[in-house]
C-alpha cells in the first residue's frame, strides 16, 4: 500500500482504502447483527450494531493496512452465556465472510450490469476500478478469515466441527500458537512469500461464478 503512494497512485490508494473501510466495518456489523439475532446483545450494547465505520474501525489496523498491506478491525464482543443456539458460534463467526460474500456479489453484478446497460459512468476508470476492488477485497478477506489461525474467524469454525477432544487441543493450541503463526505468514508475505497474492489470485478465479447479470 505504502508503495502505491511512492508511486504516485493516490488515486487507487485512496480508493482501496476506501474499500476496505466499507468492507470492515460491514464484516462487523454482520458478526454484531448475528450475534443480536442469537441472543447475544453485548455488541449492541457497545455501540456495534451498526454501519458508522468509527465504531469498528482500528486507527492502529488501519494505520497497519497502510504501511504493510493487512490491518484489521476491532472485533465484536460476544458472550456466549447469552447464545440461544448451539449454532450460535460457527454462524457468528461466518456471517463476517458471509457479509464479504454478498459484499462481493452485489459490486460485480452492479459493475457488470451498469456496463451491460451502456452507462458510460461505469466504464470510466474510477468506477469501475472502485467496483472491481470491492468485488476482489471483499472476496479476499473472505478467505483470509477462513483460514484458522489466531483470531481470524476461521478458527471458531473449525473448533465447532472437531470432536470434543479435538477440539478443546486445537483451541488450546491456537490460543497459545496461533496469533503468532499467523503474524508469520503475514511476515513471510512481507518477505516476499505470495500468500496473500494466492488469495487474491484464488479471488479473482471466483468473481467470474459470481455475475448473474447478462
Amino acid at each position: 500500500m505504502i508503495g502505491l503512494i511512492q508511486q504516485q497512485q493516490y488515486a487507487l490508494f485512496v480508493l482501496i482504502v476506501i474499500a476496505l473501510i466499507i468492507s470492515l466495518t460491514f464484516h462487523e456489523f454482520a458478526h454484531a447483527a448475528s450475534a443480536k439475532y442469537f441472543g447475544d446483545d453485548t455488541a449492541e450494547r457497545l455501540g456495534r450494531l451498526n454501519i458508522n465505520p468509527i465504531a469498528h474501525i482500528d486507527p492502529m489496523g488501519l494505520l497497519m493496512v497502510v504501511l504493510v498491506g493487512f490491518g484489521y478491525a476491532k472485533p465484536v464482543p460476544t458472550n456466549p452465556r447469552n447464545f440461544n443456539s448451539k449454532w450460535a458460534t460457527p454462524l457468528i463467526a461466518a456471517a463476517g465472510p458471509a457479509m464479504n460474500l454478498l459484499i462481493a456479489f452485489v459490486a460485480i453484478n452492479v459493475l457488470e450490469y451498469g456496463l451491460s446497460t451502456g452507462n458510460s459512468w461505469f466504464a470510466a476508470p474510477g468506477p469501475y476500478r472502485f467496483f472491481s476492488l470491492m468485488a476482489s477485497l471483499n472476496l479476499l478477506l473472505m478467505l483470509l478469515n477462513l483460514i484458522p489461525l489466531g483470531p481470524l474467524d476461521g478458527h471458531y469454525i473449525l473448533g465447532f466441527f472437531l470432536p470434543h477432544n479435538m477440539a478443546m487441543k486445537y483451541h488450546e493450541l491456537n490460543s497459545r500458537y496461533g496469533h503468532f503463526l499467523f503474524l508469520g505468514l503475514i511476515l513471510l508475505s512481507i518477505a516476499g512469500l505470495p500468500v496473500f497474492s494466492k488469495l487474491m489470485s484464488i479471488a479473482g478465479k471466483i468473481i467470474p461464478y459470481l455475475i448473474i447479470v447478462q
